[in-house]
Protein backbone atom coordinates (compact mmCIF):
# COMPACT_ATOMS: atom_id res chain seq x y z
CA UNK A 1 0.00 0.00 0.00
CA UNK A 2 1.02 3.57 -0.62
CA UNK A 3 2.82 4.95 2.39
CA UNK A 4 3.36 1.48 3.85
CA UNK A 5 7.16 1.56 3.58
CA UNK A 6 9.26 -1.11 5.23
CA UNK A 7 11.76 0.38 7.68
CA UNK A 8 15.18 -1.15 7.16
CA UNK A 9 17.16 -1.97 10.28
CA UNK A 10 20.28 0.24 10.22
CA UNK A 11 22.30 -2.59 11.73
CA UNK A 12 21.61 -4.76 8.69
CA UNK A 13 22.75 -1.97 6.39
CA UNK A 14 25.95 -1.61 8.42
CA UNK A 15 26.55 -5.35 8.17
CA UNK A 16 26.11 -5.36 4.41
CA UNK A 17 28.44 -2.37 4.07
CA UNK A 18 30.99 -3.69 6.57
CA UNK A 19 34.39 -2.07 6.31
CA UNK A 20 36.11 -3.04 9.52
CA UNK A 21 39.37 -4.79 10.27
CA UNK A 22 37.52 -7.96 11.22
CA UNK A 23 36.09 -8.24 7.69
CA UNK A 24 39.45 -8.24 5.97
CA UNK A 25 40.58 -11.84 6.52
CA UNK A 26 37.02 -13.18 6.12
CA UNK A 27 36.82 -11.71 2.60
CA UNK A 28 40.21 -13.06 1.59
CA UNK A 29 39.14 -16.50 2.82
CA UNK A 30 36.00 -16.28 0.68
CA UNK A 31 38.03 -15.20 -2.34
CA UNK A 32 41.03 -17.57 -2.12
CA UNK A 33 40.06 -20.21 0.48
CA UNK A 34 42.63 -22.85 -0.47
CA UNK A 35 45.63 -20.56 -0.96
CA UNK A 36 48.34 -20.69 1.71
CA UNK A 37 47.89 -17.71 4.01
CA UNK A 38 50.47 -18.21 6.74
CA UNK A 39 53.60 -20.31 7.25
CA UNK A 40 55.15 -20.36 10.72
CA UNK A 41 57.87 -22.78 11.82
CA UNK A 42 57.17 -24.99 8.83
CA UNK A 43 53.42 -25.26 9.49
CA UNK A 44 51.15 -23.91 6.74
CA UNK A 45 47.48 -23.04 6.80
CA UNK A 46 45.13 -21.81 4.11
CA UNK A 47 43.06 -18.65 4.25
CA UNK A 48 39.98 -20.74 5.01
CA UNK A 49 41.77 -22.52 7.86
CA UNK A 50 43.18 -19.30 9.28
CA UNK A 51 39.77 -17.62 9.09
CA UNK A 52 38.15 -20.54 10.94
CA UNK A 53 40.84 -20.31 13.64
CA UNK A 54 40.15 -16.59 14.00
CA UNK A 55 36.43 -17.23 14.37
CA UNK A 56 37.02 -19.87 17.04
CA UNK A 57 39.30 -17.56 19.01
CA UNK A 58 36.82 -14.69 18.70
CA UNK A 59 34.04 -16.87 20.10
CA UNK A 60 36.31 -17.95 22.95
CA UNK A 61 37.25 -14.37 23.80
CA UNK A 62 33.61 -13.29 23.75
CA UNK A 63 32.72 -16.22 26.00
CA UNK A 64 35.27 -14.87 28.51
CA UNK A 65 33.32 -11.63 28.71
CA UNK A 66 35.49 -9.44 26.49
CA UNK A 67 33.35 -6.93 24.62
CA UNK A 68 33.62 -4.18 22.04
CA UNK A 69 35.95 -1.42 23.23
CA UNK A 70 37.89 -3.56 25.74
CA UNK A 71 41.67 -3.34 25.51
CA UNK A 72 43.55 -6.64 25.29
CA UNK A 73 47.36 -6.58 25.57
CA UNK A 74 49.49 -8.83 23.32
CA UNK A 75 53.00 -9.20 24.75
CA UNK A 76 54.86 -11.53 22.47
CA UNK A 77 57.39 -12.16 19.74
CA UNK A 78 56.00 -13.03 16.31
CA UNK A 79 54.04 -16.26 16.21
CA UNK A 80 50.84 -17.75 14.84
CA UNK A 81 48.88 -16.98 18.01
CA UNK A 82 49.66 -13.26 17.68
CA UNK A 83 48.21 -13.20 14.15
CA UNK A 84 45.10 -15.22 15.05
CA UNK A 85 44.33 -13.20 18.18
CA UNK A 86 44.84 -9.85 16.50
CA UNK A 87 42.19 -10.65 13.89
CA UNK A 88 39.95 -12.42 16.44
CA UNK A 89 39.81 -9.33 18.67
CA UNK A 90 38.94 -7.17 15.67
CA UNK A 91 35.96 -9.41 14.84
CA UNK A 92 33.98 -8.02 17.75
CA UNK A 93 35.57 -4.62 18.22
CA UNK A 94 37.98 -5.26 21.07
CA UNK A 95 41.07 -3.05 20.87
CA UNK A 96 44.30 -4.94 20.25
CA UNK A 97 47.12 -3.35 22.28
CA UNK A 98 50.52 -4.75 21.28
CA UNK A 99 53.30 -4.39 23.86
CA UNK A 100 56.99 -4.18 22.97
CA UNK A 101 58.61 -7.44 24.13
CA UNK A 102 61.85 -5.59 24.96
CA UNK A 103 60.27 -3.47 27.69
CA UNK A 104 61.04 -4.00 31.35
CA UNK A 105 58.36 -4.63 33.97
CA UNK A 106 58.01 -0.95 34.89
CA UNK A 107 57.36 0.07 31.28
CA UNK A 108 54.94 -2.83 30.73
CA UNK A 109 53.08 -1.83 33.90
CA UNK A 110 52.71 1.72 32.58
CA UNK A 111 51.15 0.52 29.31
CA UNK A 112 48.82 -1.97 31.00
CA UNK A 113 47.67 0.68 33.47
CA UNK A 114 47.40 3.54 30.98
CA UNK A 115 45.51 1.46 28.41
CA UNK A 116 43.17 -0.03 30.99
CA UNK A 117 43.82 -3.50 29.57
CA UNK A 118 41.28 -6.07 30.75
CA UNK A 119 43.22 -9.15 29.63
CA UNK A 120 46.89 -9.96 29.11
CA UNK A 121 48.20 -12.50 26.58
CA UNK A 122 51.96 -13.12 26.77
CA UNK A 123 54.43 -15.62 25.42
CA UNK A 124 55.94 -18.07 27.90
CA UNK A 125 59.37 -16.40 28.25
CA UNK A 126 57.70 -13.05 29.03
CA UNK A 127 55.37 -14.29 31.75
CA UNK A 128 57.80 -13.35 34.58
CA UNK A 129 58.10 -9.79 33.25
CA UNK A 130 54.32 -9.57 32.91
CA UNK A 131 53.82 -10.87 36.46
CA UNK A 132 56.32 -8.32 37.78
CA UNK A 133 54.41 -5.58 35.94
CA UNK A 134 51.11 -6.67 37.45
CA UNK A 135 52.69 -6.85 40.91
CA UNK A 136 53.97 -3.30 40.50
CA UNK A 137 50.44 -2.22 39.60
CA UNK A 138 49.02 -4.07 42.61
CA UNK A 139 46.44 -5.81 40.44
CA UNK A 140 45.79 -8.95 38.46
CA UNK A 141 44.20 -9.67 35.10
CA UNK A 142 43.04 -12.75 33.24
CA UNK A 143 46.29 -14.12 31.79
CA UNK A 144 46.93 -16.44 28.85
CA UNK A 145 50.37 -17.85 27.98
CA UNK A 146 51.56 -18.57 24.43
CA UNK A 147 53.92 -21.61 24.28
CA UNK A 148 56.50 -19.87 22.10
CA UNK A 149 59.87 -21.06 23.42
CA UNK A 150 59.05 -24.01 25.68
CA UNK A 151 59.69 -22.08 28.89
CA UNK A 152 57.99 -23.14 32.11
CA UNK A 153 54.79 -21.16 32.64
CA UNK A 154 53.54 -20.28 36.15
CA UNK A 155 50.48 -22.24 37.25
CA UNK A 156 48.20 -19.21 37.35
CA UNK A 157 48.58 -18.59 33.62
CA UNK A 158 45.95 -20.23 31.42
CA UNK A 159 47.19 -21.87 28.19
CA UNK A 160 46.32 -19.84 25.10
CA UNK A 161 45.20 -23.13 23.54
CA UNK A 162 42.01 -22.70 25.57
CA UNK A 163 41.24 -19.77 23.27
CA UNK A 164 42.70 -21.07 20.02
CA UNK A 165 41.09 -24.52 20.26
CA UNK A 166 37.57 -23.29 20.99
CA UNK A 167 35.04 -25.64 19.33
CA UNK A 168 32.84 -22.96 17.73
CA UNK A 169 34.23 -21.64 14.40
CA UNK A 170 31.01 -19.83 13.43
CA UNK A 171 31.24 -16.30 12.07
CA UNK A 172 31.34 -13.49 14.62
CA UNK A 173 29.93 -10.09 13.77
CA UNK A 174 29.47 -6.98 15.88
CA UNK A 175 28.27 -3.61 14.58
CA UNK A 176 31.46 -1.56 14.35
CA UNK A 177 31.77 1.83 12.68
CA UNK A 178 34.84 2.61 10.55
CA UNK A 179 35.63 5.29 13.14
CA UNK A 180 35.35 3.04 16.18
CA UNK A 181 38.77 2.37 17.82
CA UNK A 182 40.18 -1.05 16.94
CA UNK A 183 43.93 -0.88 17.70
CA UNK A 184 46.18 1.02 20.08
CA UNK A 185 49.89 1.28 19.34
CA UNK A 186 52.18 2.84 21.91
CA UNK A 187 54.76 5.28 20.61
CA UNK A 188 58.40 4.58 21.36
CA UNK A 189 58.48 7.00 24.26
CA UNK A 190 61.17 9.45 23.16
CA UNK A 191 59.54 11.91 25.55
CA UNK A 192 58.79 11.16 29.20
CA UNK A 193 56.22 8.43 28.58
CA UNK A 194 54.91 6.60 25.49
CA UNK A 195 51.55 7.73 24.13
CA UNK A 196 48.68 5.45 23.16
CA UNK A 197 47.98 6.06 19.46
CA UNK A 198 44.34 5.02 18.96
CA UNK A 199 43.50 3.82 15.44
CA UNK A 200 40.22 2.94 13.75
CA UNK A 201 39.41 0.37 11.06
CA UNK A 202 38.81 3.23 8.62
CA UNK A 203 42.28 4.66 9.25
CA UNK A 204 43.91 1.26 8.82
CA UNK A 205 42.04 0.47 5.60
CA UNK A 206 42.97 3.86 4.11
CA UNK A 207 46.59 3.19 5.01
CA UNK A 208 46.50 -0.34 3.52
CA UNK A 209 45.21 1.07 0.23
CA UNK A 210 48.02 3.64 0.15
CA UNK A 211 50.61 0.92 0.82
CA UNK A 212 49.18 -1.40 -1.82
CA UNK A 213 48.84 1.22 -4.56
CA UNK A 214 52.05 3.19 -4.07
CA UNK A 215 54.02 0.15 -2.91
CA UNK A 216 52.87 -1.71 -6.05
CA UNK A 217 51.82 -4.75 -4.02
CA UNK A 218 50.15 -7.68 -5.78
CA UNK A 219 48.39 -10.88 -4.70
CA UNK A 220 50.92 -13.20 -6.36
CA UNK A 221 53.73 -12.23 -3.97
CA UNK A 222 55.38 -14.41 -1.33
CA UNK A 223 56.28 -12.26 1.67
CA UNK A 224 58.76 -12.81 4.48
CA UNK A 225 57.87 -11.08 7.77
CA UNK A 226 60.70 -10.95 10.32
CA UNK A 227 60.39 -7.63 12.16
CA UNK A 228 58.19 -7.43 15.28
CA UNK A 229 54.43 -7.42 14.81
CA UNK A 230 54.04 -5.21 17.89
CA UNK A 231 55.43 -2.47 15.63
CA UNK A 232 53.11 -0.85 13.12
CA UNK A 233 55.57 -1.10 10.21
CA UNK A 234 55.60 -4.90 9.95
CA UNK A 235 52.01 -5.33 11.13
CA UNK A 236 50.22 -2.63 9.16
CA UNK A 237 52.42 -1.91 6.14
CA UNK A 238 53.10 -5.52 5.21
CA UNK A 239 51.44 -8.42 7.08
CA UNK A 240 47.89 -7.05 7.09
CA UNK A 241 47.97 -5.62 3.54
CA UNK A 242 49.21 -9.07 2.49
CA UNK A 243 46.25 -10.70 4.25
CA UNK A 244 44.00 -8.15 2.52
CA UNK A 245 45.38 -9.08 -0.92
CA UNK A 246 45.56 -12.82 -0.31
CA UNK A 247 49.37 -13.05 -0.30
CA UNK A 248 51.24 -16.01 1.19
CA UNK A 249 53.07 -14.81 4.30
CA UNK A 250 56.08 -16.56 5.84
CA UNK A 251 56.45 -15.46 9.47
CA UNK A 252 59.68 -15.57 11.48
CA UNK A 253 59.93 -14.74 15.16
CA UNK A 254 63.04 -12.60 14.74
CA UNK A 255 65.24 -10.94 12.12
CA UNK A 256 68.16 -13.38 11.93
CA UNK A 257 70.21 -12.67 8.78
CA UNK A 258 71.23 -16.28 8.10
CA UNK A 259 67.68 -17.57 8.58
CA UNK A 260 66.24 -14.80 6.43
CA UNK A 261 68.62 -15.46 3.54
CA UNK A 262 67.90 -19.20 3.71
CA UNK A 263 64.13 -18.55 3.76
CA UNK A 264 64.29 -16.29 0.70
CA UNK A 265 66.01 -19.04 -1.26
CA UNK A 266 63.90 -21.94 0.03
CA UNK A 267 60.53 -20.20 -0.14
CA UNK A 268 60.95 -18.23 -3.34
CA UNK A 269 60.30 -15.05 -1.38
CA UNK A 270 59.49 -12.11 -3.64
CA UNK A 271 58.90 -9.35 -1.10
CA UNK A 272 60.78 -8.23 2.02
CA UNK A 273 60.67 -5.32 4.43
CA UNK A 274 63.66 -4.43 6.61
CA UNK A 275 64.77 -1.30 8.44
CA UNK A 276 68.17 -0.07 7.24
CA UNK A 277 70.07 -1.84 10.05
CA UNK A 278 68.70 -5.22 8.92
CA UNK A 279 69.39 -4.57 5.23
CA UNK A 280 72.95 -3.77 6.26
CA UNK A 281 73.16 -7.01 8.27
CA UNK A 282 71.97 -9.00 5.24
CA UNK A 283 74.50 -7.34 2.93
CA UNK A 284 77.36 -8.01 5.33
CA UNK A 285 76.43 -11.65 6.04
CA UNK A 286 78.74 -14.26 4.43
CA UNK A 287 75.69 -16.13 3.06
CA UNK A 288 74.48 -13.16 1.03
CA UNK A 289 76.38 -14.14 -2.12
CA UNK A 290 76.03 -17.89 -1.49
CA UNK A 291 72.20 -17.89 -1.52
CA UNK A 292 69.97 -17.66 -4.58
CA UNK A 293 68.10 -14.41 -3.97
CA UNK A 294 66.86 -13.99 -7.53
CA UNK A 295 63.20 -14.37 -6.52
CA UNK A 296 63.37 -11.19 -4.44
CA UNK A 297 61.82 -8.54 -6.68
CA UNK A 298 60.41 -6.04 -4.13
CA UNK A 299 62.31 -4.62 -1.18
CA UNK A 300 61.03 -2.07 1.31
CA UNK A 301 62.73 0.00 3.97
CA UNK A 302 61.60 2.44 6.62
CA UNK A 303 61.58 2.99 10.40
CA UNK A 304 64.77 5.07 10.08
CA UNK A 305 66.75 6.81 7.35
CA UNK A 306 68.65 4.59 4.88
CA UNK A 307 72.24 5.69 4.17
CA UNK A 308 72.59 6.56 0.50
CA UNK A 309 75.62 4.26 0.22
CA UNK A 310 73.41 1.29 1.15
CA UNK A 311 70.78 2.24 -1.44
CA UNK A 312 73.52 2.25 -4.05
CA UNK A 313 74.90 -1.08 -2.83
CA UNK A 314 71.47 -2.75 -2.86
CA UNK A 315 70.94 -1.53 -6.41
CA UNK A 316 74.23 -3.15 -7.48
CA UNK A 317 73.93 -6.43 -5.60
CA UNK A 318 70.19 -7.05 -6.09
CA UNK A 319 69.60 -5.46 -9.50
CA UNK A 320 66.29 -7.30 -10.01
CA UNK A 321 64.81 -5.88 -6.79
CA UNK A 322 62.61 -2.79 -6.93
CA UNK A 323 63.22 -0.74 -3.78
CA UNK A 324 60.69 1.41 -1.92
CA UNK A 325 61.09 3.78 1.03
CA UNK A 326 58.07 4.03 3.37
CA UNK A 327 58.30 7.10 5.61
CA UNK A 328 55.85 7.92 8.37
CA UNK A 329 55.14 7.35 12.03
CA UNK A 330 52.85 5.41 14.34
CA UNK A 331 50.23 8.16 14.32
CA UNK A 332 49.91 7.83 10.51
CA UNK A 333 49.16 4.10 10.78
CA UNK A 334 52.10 4.53 9.76
CA UNK A 335 52.75 5.55 6.11
CA UNK A 336 52.90 9.20 5.03
CA UNK A 337 55.19 9.32 1.98
CA UNK A 338 56.66 6.73 -0.37
CA UNK A 339 59.77 6.89 -2.56
CA UNK A 340 59.32 4.59 -5.52
CA UNK A 341 62.00 2.49 -7.25
CA UNK A 342 62.57 4.80 -10.22
CA UNK A 343 63.44 7.61 -7.81
CA UNK A 344 65.82 5.77 -5.44
CA UNK A 345 68.98 6.93 -7.22
CA UNK A 346 67.49 9.99 -8.93
CA UNK A 347 66.30 11.40 -5.60
CA UNK A 348 68.91 9.98 -3.22
CA UNK A 349 68.04 10.66 0.40
CA UNK A 350 64.41 11.54 -0.29
CA UNK A 351 61.42 10.13 1.60
CA UNK A 352 59.36 10.44 -1.58
CA UNK A 353 56.02 12.06 -2.24
CA UNK A 354 52.78 11.87 -0.24
CA UNK A 355 51.06 8.50 -0.47
CA UNK A 356 47.69 8.13 -2.20
CA UNK A 357 45.55 9.11 0.81
CA UNK A 358 47.90 11.72 2.29
CA UNK A 359 48.46 15.45 1.97
CA UNK A 360 51.84 16.66 3.27
CA UNK A 361 53.32 20.12 3.77
CA UNK A 362 56.42 21.68 5.30
CA UNK A 363 55.53 24.65 7.50
CA UNK A 364 57.02 27.28 9.78
CA UNK A 365 56.22 27.76 13.47
CA UNK A 366 52.95 29.50 12.53
CA UNK A 367 51.92 26.64 10.21
CA UNK A 368 52.52 28.68 7.06
CA UNK A 369 54.06 26.75 4.12
CA UNK A 370 57.77 27.47 3.74
CA UNK A 371 59.42 28.11 0.34
CA UNK A 372 60.80 25.27 -1.77
CA UNK A 373 64.06 24.05 -0.23
CA UNK A 374 63.49 25.72 3.15
CA UNK A 375 63.45 23.62 6.33
CA UNK A 376 60.31 23.43 8.44
CA UNK A 377 58.12 20.99 10.31
CA UNK A 378 56.46 18.20 8.32
CA UNK A 379 52.67 18.14 8.77
CA UNK A 380 49.97 15.87 7.32
CA UNK A 381 46.26 15.58 6.60
CA UNK A 382 45.02 12.03 6.00
CA UNK A 383 42.34 9.48 6.89
CA UNK A 384 45.29 7.32 8.03
CA UNK A 385 45.58 9.39 11.17
CA UNK A 386 44.90 8.33 14.74
CA UNK A 387 41.62 9.23 16.40
CA UNK A 388 43.52 10.64 19.38
CA UNK A 389 46.23 10.01 21.91
CA UNK A 390 44.35 7.88 24.40
CA UNK A 391 43.56 9.73 27.64
CA UNK A 392 45.82 12.61 26.61
CA UNK A 393 43.71 15.51 25.30
CA UNK A 394 46.54 18.04 25.70
CA UNK A 395 48.94 16.14 23.45
CA UNK A 396 46.13 15.42 21.00
CA UNK A 397 45.24 19.11 20.72
CA UNK A 398 48.90 20.05 20.33
CA UNK A 399 49.46 17.50 17.57
CA UNK A 400 46.33 18.47 15.60
CA UNK A 401 46.52 22.24 15.90
CA UNK A 402 45.21 24.24 12.93
CA UNK A 403 43.78 21.13 11.33
CA UNK A 404 47.12 19.47 10.50
CA UNK A 405 48.91 16.65 12.25
CA UNK A 406 52.31 17.85 13.41
CA UNK A 407 54.89 15.09 12.95
CA UNK A 408 57.75 16.53 14.99
CA UNK A 409 60.04 15.89 12.02
CA UNK A 410 61.93 18.61 10.19
CA UNK A 411 62.14 18.47 6.42
CA UNK A 412 62.20 20.29 3.12
CA UNK A 413 60.44 19.88 -0.22
CA UNK A 414 62.20 20.15 -3.55
CA UNK A 415 60.68 21.75 -6.66
CA UNK A 416 59.25 18.39 -7.77
CA UNK A 417 57.36 17.86 -4.51
CA UNK A 418 59.72 15.26 -3.04
CA UNK A 419 60.16 15.35 0.72
CA UNK A 420 63.57 15.23 2.39
CA UNK A 421 63.59 14.51 6.12
CA UNK A 422 66.27 16.64 7.73
CA UNK A 423 65.94 15.42 11.30
CA UNK A 424 63.62 14.95 14.23
CA UNK A 425 63.14 18.29 15.93
CA UNK A 426 64.74 16.82 19.01
CA UNK A 427 67.71 15.48 16.99
CA UNK A 428 68.69 18.83 15.51
CA UNK A 429 71.98 19.76 17.19
CA UNK A 430 72.41 23.40 18.11
CA UNK A 431 76.14 24.01 18.38
CA UNK A 432 77.80 27.43 18.66
CA UNK A 433 74.69 29.19 17.40
CA UNK A 434 74.41 26.96 14.31
CA UNK A 435 71.96 24.16 13.55
CA UNK A 436 73.48 20.83 12.53
CA UNK A 437 71.32 18.00 11.18
CA UNK A 438 72.57 14.74 12.66
CA UNK A 439 71.59 12.93 9.46
CA UNK A 440 73.94 15.04 7.33
CA UNK A 441 76.88 14.15 9.57
CA UNK A 442 75.86 10.47 9.61
CA UNK A 443 75.75 10.39 5.80
CA UNK A 444 79.27 11.84 5.58
CA UNK A 445 80.73 9.35 8.07
CA UNK A 446 78.86 6.43 6.53
CA UNK A 447 80.65 6.99 3.21
CA UNK A 448 83.95 6.08 4.88
CA UNK A 449 84.78 2.61 3.50
CA UNK A 450 85.41 1.07 6.95
CA UNK A 451 82.17 2.23 8.64
CA UNK A 452 79.26 -0.20 9.09
CA UNK A 453 76.97 1.91 11.30
CA UNK A 454 76.98 5.36 12.84
CA UNK A 455 74.83 7.45 15.16
CA UNK A 456 75.29 11.20 15.58
CA UNK A 457 73.73 13.23 18.39
CA UNK A 458 74.33 16.27 20.53
CA UNK A 459 75.57 16.33 24.12
CA UNK A 460 75.95 19.27 26.50
CA UNK A 461 79.13 21.34 26.07
CA UNK A 462 80.27 24.30 28.23
CA UNK A 463 81.35 26.39 25.24
CA UNK A 464 79.32 25.22 22.27
CA UNK A 465 76.07 24.51 24.24
CA UNK A 466 75.87 21.21 22.36
CA UNK A 467 78.71 19.25 20.83
CA UNK A 468 78.33 17.05 17.76
CA UNK A 469 79.18 13.52 18.89
CA UNK A 470 79.41 10.31 16.84
CA UNK A 471 79.45 6.64 17.85
CA UNK A 472 80.74 4.38 15.07
CA UNK A 473 80.64 0.62 14.45
CA UNK A 474 83.38 -0.49 12.00
CA UNK A 475 82.78 -3.12 9.33
CA UNK A 476 83.83 -6.66 10.34
CA UNK A 477 87.59 -7.00 10.12
CA UNK A 478 88.15 -3.29 9.55
CA UNK A 479 90.41 -1.24 11.77
CA UNK A 480 89.65 2.44 11.94
CA UNK A 481 90.62 4.93 14.63
CA UNK A 482 88.67 7.85 16.00
CA UNK A 483 91.47 10.20 14.94
CA UNK A 484 91.32 8.94 11.36
CA UNK A 485 87.58 9.46 11.28
CA UNK A 486 87.92 12.95 12.75
CA UNK A 487 90.31 13.83 9.93
CA UNK A 488 87.90 12.31 7.41
CA UNK A 489 85.03 14.41 8.77
CA UNK A 490 87.03 17.62 8.61
CA UNK A 491 87.77 16.84 4.95
CA UNK A 492 84.12 16.25 4.11
CA UNK A 493 82.17 18.56 6.41
CA UNK A 494 82.20 22.19 7.47
CA UNK A 495 84.14 22.76 10.67
CA UNK A 496 81.10 23.40 12.87
CA UNK A 497 79.45 20.19 11.59
CA UNK A 498 82.42 17.95 12.31
CA UNK A 499 82.14 15.85 15.49
CA UNK A 500 83.90 17.11 18.58
CA UNK A 501 84.16 13.50 19.73
CA UNK A 502 84.02 10.11 17.99
CA UNK A 503 83.68 6.84 19.85
CA UNK A 504 84.39 3.41 18.29
CA UNK A 505 82.15 0.59 19.54
CA UNK A 506 81.05 -2.95 18.70
CA UNK A 507 77.31 -2.23 18.49
CA UNK A 508 74.71 0.49 18.79
CA UNK A 509 71.66 0.24 21.07
CA UNK A 510 68.52 -0.54 19.05
CA UNK A 511 64.91 -1.30 19.69
CA UNK A 512 63.16 -4.39 18.35
CA UNK A 513 62.22 -2.66 15.10
CA UNK A 514 65.85 -1.84 14.35
CA UNK A 515 65.79 1.85 15.24
CA UNK A 516 68.96 3.17 16.84
CA UNK A 517 68.15 4.44 20.33
CA UNK A 518 69.76 7.86 20.36
CA UNK A 519 68.14 8.71 23.68
CA UNK A 520 70.24 5.96 25.30
CA UNK A 521 73.38 7.27 23.63
CA UNK A 522 72.64 10.79 24.87
CA UNK A 523 72.26 9.43 28.38
CA UNK A 524 75.48 7.41 28.12
CA UNK A 525 77.51 10.40 26.92
CA UNK A 526 75.76 13.26 28.72
CA UNK A 527 78.80 13.92 30.94
CA UNK A 528 81.36 13.57 28.14
CA UNK A 529 82.48 17.22 28.20
CA UNK A 530 81.97 18.00 31.89
CA UNK A 531 85.72 18.05 32.49
CA UNK A 532 86.05 20.86 29.94
CA UNK A 533 83.85 23.22 31.99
Amino acid sequence: MKGDVMQTDATQIHRARGWQLGDLLHRSAARVPHKTALVFRGQSESFAELNAAVNAAANALKARGIVKGDRVALFSHNNRAFVVLRFALARFGAITTPVNFMLNAEDVAYILDHSGACTLIAEDTLCPTADAALAAMGTNLPKFAIPHSGAVVPDDWEPVANLLDHPDPSEVWVDISPDDPIQMMYTSGTESRPKGALLSSGALYAQYVSCIVDGEMTADAVSLHCLPLFHCAQLDCFLTPDMYLGVTSILHDKADAAEMLAAIEAGGVTKLFCPPTVWIALLRHPDFDARDLSSLTAGYYGASIMPTAIIEELSRRLPQMRLYNFYGQTEMAPVATILRPEDQLRKLGSAGRPALNVETRVVDDDDNPVPVGAVGEIVHRSPHLILEYYNNPEKTAEAFKNGWFHSGDLGRMDADGYLYVVDRKKDMIKTGGENVASREVEEAIFHHPDVAEVAVFGVPHPTWIEAVTAVVVPKPGAEVSADALMTYCRDHLSGFKSPKHIEITDQLPKNASGKILKRELRQDYVALFEAAS
